[in-house]
């Protein structure tokens, strides 16, 4: 398939300036003004009450996390179309690796789908006593955290390749394409630190969460203000030398 023409390729890329934004606001607002308000740590039985009193809060979160799939889908073409010129199979491995990242995010947003089951006040679920039923429902929210983590692994190596195509293209900045490598650095420290030792990943991730904003943030608005660069685009894509 022939690359776009340059007018084509700019607007993709401020398309997927937009798609990031819309991942990066929705993935904060879910994880901080949502979760972060709605779950209480290690209580099954407050958190069933605060779900309970803002179902439609949570409702909203769980929405968001669907559009925010959908949005990291075509995230994921944008790419591959921004950085094939550069190298055809990493651009490919992007693809597959952000794939996957996304199959495995989409079970976690199932997990969040069933934390309400359990909560509906459903007749068949009479019997069951309300502490299992909290209990039900919270295990749903650690087995997305959990899910969440995984798919972390593989949008961690996506970005270390994401980051290289970066460096290398000569159309994209190369600060920006090692502050998305070091993202990924730190997505791949956190999920292992949550395998190995989960009180070292308690620690890391407020610290580590910043470099991986300033980083996605950067490249989700570069995107959007400067797309790419022409001349060195239409060079490179053509089979010259990227420019320095």
């Amino acid at each position: 398939m022939p690359a776009p023409r340059p007018p084509a390729i700019q607007s993709c890329a401020r398309l997927g300036g937009l798609l990031y934004l819309v991942i990066i606001v929705i993935g904060l607002l879910g994880e901080s003004l949502i979760r972060g308000k709605l779950v209480v740590g290690g209580d099954p039985e407050a958190t069933a009450r605060a779900i309970l009193a803002a179902e439609g809060l949570w409702r909203l979160g769980v929405g968001g996390q669907d559009l925010l799939l959908i949005c990291a889908v075509g995230l994921t073409l944008v790419w591959y179309v921004l950085l094939r010129p550069v190298s055809q199979h990493l651009a490919l491995a992007v693809v597959f690796f952000g794939l996957v990242s996304l199959a495995v995010e989409s079970v976690g947003a199932l997990h969040l789908h069933a934390v309400l089951t359990p909560l509906s006040g459903a007749a068949y679920l009479n019997t069951v006593e309300p502490r299992l039923l909290h209990l039900l429902a919270y295990q749903s929210i650690v087995a997305h955290a959990h899910a969440f983590g995984l798919a972390l692994v593989f949008f961690g190596v996506e970005c270390l390749i994401v980051g290289h195509l970066m460096r290398q293209s000569g159309y994209f900045p190369k600060a920006i394409g090692l502050l998305m490598q070091l993202a990924g650095v730190c997505y791949l420290v956190n999920s292992f630190a949550m395998v190995l030792y989960p009180p070292l990943q308690d620690l890391l991730f407020p610290v580590i969460l910043l470099p991986s904003f300033i980083g996605e943030s950067a490249f989700c608005l570069y995107l959007l203000i400067k797309g790419v660069n022409l001349p060195a685009w239409e060079r490179r894509a053509a089979g010259g030398v990227p420019a320095a």
